[in-house]
């Protein structure tokens, strides 16, 4: 006897598959809720799973045959989506067994992801399962590796510290900014310009609790138009200046030409300021900001070459981390495998306790006509004959849940099914 369902996981991601492709077969939140269960319909799936992101599409499933599955989801995608299966098969992944196994425990890990350590994926990946619980379509074996997933990554984010160092412009900015103010919580910031990159710097900060946030643009209406994404207040370019006295911290993003903040700007304003602490942070290439400013006491100013040099740095740290994860989700695949290759033992331990149950119960019936003899209680001779069985089944059952050194263990469970009858159409 053999486990009637196998794992598998088809999908493309941003590896395999240019984003014209990911952009054909992705899903919406709406579209996702219906394919799942469109899928969960399909002859060959059992239980199913959808991600859908910017980044990746996987379908996880368990079948009974997985060369038709693998055929039928093929096909619910070009449907679905309305594209030839021949445009994008070749940018196709399959795993099954203990390899689609490992792709989720490293895909929620963060180990597979265009950044390595970012922790978004994880969360897309438990909003997705929780889509399947509540559309029922994941059933007892997706729900074990769903919920060790979570657990994997939890255990590698936790001691490997995968997470932990900025490898983004943004996240590297607020990194430095930690590094020289501590606690952020109520800091001042002063938004320049609209680049892309400062503003994620800006909503990192404001995550990390930073305060009131002032914006100037050279285009006041577009200011104004950031302010309220920030619950901020636009200012006027001029005004730059008298900015600089109120806030901790400088964003700044501009196209201009020439420096935007220079050195005699800011010496005037750490005076009014009394000295107190001002960080630049000069995301703009040509740079914003007169790096003579660093000159001055208590004005830390950093460009976009040194927040790279803090990136590579912390690249280099996640990989050290990485390496160190993939050694987890190697053990955990292998306890995972060890339960599902125990829901072969179950069946077969819970039919032979059945059967020696039976056994036992009709030799004390023949024994004691009635159930009780000499005043010996029913429940005592159901305690006798729970005690028989546990005594009697040790060994056997020891055997059966022992990972190694009795052969294929395939062999041994139909073996003992045939020794003992447990299925109906054995015979001599």
């Amino acid at each position: 006897m053999t486990n009637k369902f196998e794992i598998l996981l088809i999908g493309l991601n941003h590896k395999t598959a240019p984003v014209e492709i990911r952009e054909c077969i992705g899903f919406t939140g709406d579209e996702s809720q219906q394919a799942l269960l469109d899928l969960h319909a399909l002859e060959a799936i059992h239980e199913v799973l959808l991600v859908s992101t910017c980044n990746r599409v996987e379908v996880l499933a368990t079948t009974p045959d997985k060369d038709a599955a693998a055929r039928q989801i093929v096909s619910f995608l070009s449907e679905m989506n309305n594209i030839p299966a021949a445009d994008f098969e070749g940018n196709l992944y399959q795993h099954a067994g203990d390899e689609a196994v490992r792709h989720m425990f490293r895909v929620a890990a963060s180990l597979d992801s265009m950044v390595v350590g970012e922790p978004q994926i994880l969360g897309q990946i438990k909003e997705a399962y929780r889509a399947a619980a509540t559309k029922r379509t994941s059933g007892v074996i997706l729900n074990r590796l769903l919920h060790k997933t979570f657990l994997v990554a939890k255990r590698i984010r936790t001691e490997t510290g995968i997470g932990d160092h900025a490898v983004s412009i943004s996240y590297a900015a607020v990194e430095l900014a930690r590094k020289i103010f501590g606690d952020l919580e109520g800091r001042k910031v002063l938004l320049i310009g609209a680049g892309e990159m400062a503003e994620l710097a800006v909503e990192h900060l404001i995550r990390n609790r930073a305060d009131a946030v002032l914006v100037a643009n050279r285009t006041f209406e577009r200011g104004v138009e950031l302010a309220r994404r920030f619950n901020g207040r636009a200012i006027r370019f001029e005004e730059i200046t008298d900015g600089l006295e109120t806030v901790d911290i400088v964003i700044s993003s501009t196209g201009a030409s020439d420096y935007v903040i220079r050195r005699d700007q800011a010496r005037g304003v750490m005076r009014r300021r009394r000295n107190r602490p001002l960080f630049f942070i000069d995301i703009a290439v040509p740079r914003d900001i007169d790096p003579e400013i660093n000159r001055l006491n208590n004005i830390y100013v950093y460009d976009i070459d040194d927040l790279k040099g803090v990136i590579e740095e912390n690249i280099e740290d996640r990989q050290r981390a990485a390496t160190k994860g993939e050694r987890l989700v190697d053990e955990a695949v292998i306890r995972f495998r060890q339960w599902y290759e125990s829901l072969d033992v179950v069946p077969t331990i819970v039919g032979l306790r059945r059967k020696f149950e039976q056994v036992i119960r009709a030799e004390v019936g023949r024994t004691c006509p009635g159930g009780s003899a000499q005043g010996v209680a029913e429940d005592a001779l159901d305690k006798m004959v729970n005690a028989l069985v546990n005594k009697i089944l040790h060994d056997p059952t020891t055997i059966l849940k022992c990972e190694e050194g009795h052969g294929n263990k395939a062999q041994l469970l139909a073996a003992t099914r045939k020794l003992f009858k447990l299925d109906d159409n054995d015979t001599c």
